[in-house]
């Protein structure tokens, strides 16, 4: 869970700013969008596999 405690005079803008910061670091919205629904393991292999093909091409094979 994440934390923001807002500092001695600090805007509501600036904090609402940090929060989204920190959210988008730890990979939440990531996550929740991954969850929303549903992927048969099928799909989910598949994505992996093609995720490991695009790490190894921008690797290369040095």
């Amino acid at each position: 869970m994440i934390k923001v405690r807002p500092r001695p005079n600090e805007p509501v803008q600036q904090l609402m700013r940090r929060l989204k910061k920190l959210c988008e670091r730890e990979g939440v919205l990531r996550e929740m969008k991954r969850t929303a629904y549903y992927e048969k393991p099928s799909d989910r292999r598949r994505r992996n596999m093609r995720k490991s093909k695009r790490r190894v091409t921008k690797v290369g094979p040095f």
